[in-house]
């Protein structure tokens, strides 16, 4: 597992709401770059700003090795939990790769491994959660076209459902990445947590106009002459969120603003774990760092079966007639790959051979 060897973090507590959040934020901040691209004062938000988080791992095996060992013990029990590039095949087709992906303008991790890089450049076909992605303007206009999705229509704005305290809290935390609180007061509470989930250094390439992995991929492939597929739209993937209770989306939103510039650590460890291929020690490395509260369980139940569950049945579902025409580079979040019900199995139920490739 990559480690960020020689530098020491502080200890964190993930409250387990925002636990929820975080997972959500690798399948869903496609849509934060769109939201944080449409909101975020420009002028202010390009300054260069540097990333600071800090992987957590590296303190937990140092201070509490016997719960390092059991998130290391979960990871290694979870299926395809192994790397993030696969080989997919059936016989008398041309293979087909698939790739999880992180929805994040890292340049670590816009910088494909050799074999991945080879497999797009030589694909006939690209495939991607939202083809939308492509074209700004449809996308803003996929955001718009629902607003009981992502906007209160009934007259509620934000400061009803906070208390001072809180509300002063977001409004700061909002003017810290250049998004004021005026342009959010209607939103919901998922699509205000969409922005302050970000790191400072994510929102600042962002708003320069990088593109986050998922979206690279794509425009190279256009400009390559391939066609590119999607899996889902973007209403679709809003409505996911959307379906979670407010309830839900609103302590997220104010977990995440009390954890303030510490969730660059969450986000680095998280981003370490993906560079290494450890895709099945994220979720054991964020329940080491979550302490338990009542009544959660339901939560999470609720949240993996819609966010999670429901989508990888979607895409394994619409990927497969794609794949069935070989030589496919797909590209989708990395966290839909692993566990019995993920992509990678539900892929294999549908007569496809898929492995790892190292």
């Amino acid at each position: 597992m990559t480690t960020s060897i020689g530098r020491r973090t502080s200890y964190l507590a993930v409250p387990a709401n925002l636990l929820l959040w975080l997972i959500a934020a690798f399948h869903m901040l496609l849509l934060a770059a769109l939201f944080v691209a449409f909101l975020t004062a420009r002028p202010a938000a390009a300054e260069d700003v540097a990333c600071t988080g800090r992987n957590l791992m590296v303190e937990l095996q140092q201070n509490d090795p016997a719960r390092y060992a059991e998130a290391l013990k979960e990871a290694d029990a979870t299926p395809n939990g192994k790397g993030i590039f696969w080989k997919v095949e059936k016989p008398g087709l041309a293979p087909s790769w698939l790739l999880g992906s992180m929805h994040v303008t890292d340049p670590r991790v816009l910088a494909l491994p050799p074999r991945a890089q080879a497999a797009h450049d030589a694909a006939d076909t690209i495939i991607i959660e939202s083809d939308e992605i492509l074209d700004e303007r449809k996308a803003t206009a996929a955001l718009l076209a629902k607003p009981e999705l992502t906007m209160f229509t009934d007259g509620t704005t934000i400061d009803k459902l906070l208390s001072p305290e809180d509300y002063k809290r977001l409004e700061t935390g909002l003017k810290q990445r250049g998004i004021p609180l005026s342009a959010v007061s209607r939103m919901r509470p998922w699509m205000i947590s969409s922005a302050v989930a970000l790191p400072a250094c994510e929102i600042a390439r962002k708003a320069k106009g990088v593109q986050f992995l998922d979206q690279k991929i794509a425009t190279d492939a256009v400009a390559q002459g391939k066609q590119v597929k999607g899996l889902e739209t973007l209403a679709e993937q809003i409505q996911a969120m959307a379906d979670l209770p407010v309830e839900f989306h609103l302590k997220s939103l104010i977990e995440t603003l009390e954890l303030g510039d510490k969730m660059s650590d969450v986000v680095e460890t998280m981003t370490d774990l993906y560079l290494s291929g450890d895709i099945g020690m994220t979720m054991p490395m964020l329940k080491t760092v979550t302490p338990e509260e009542e009544g959660e369980n339901n939560d999470y139940a609720a949240f993996e079966q819609r966010v999670i569950l429901d989508r990888n049945k979607v895409m394994a579902e619409r990927a497969a007639p794609i794949l069935d025409g070989g030589n496919v580079f797909m590209a989708v979040g990395a966290l839909h790959l692993p566990g019995k019900d993920g992509v990678i199995e539900l892929l294999r139920q549908q007569g496809f051979t898929v492995t790892a490739v190292n």
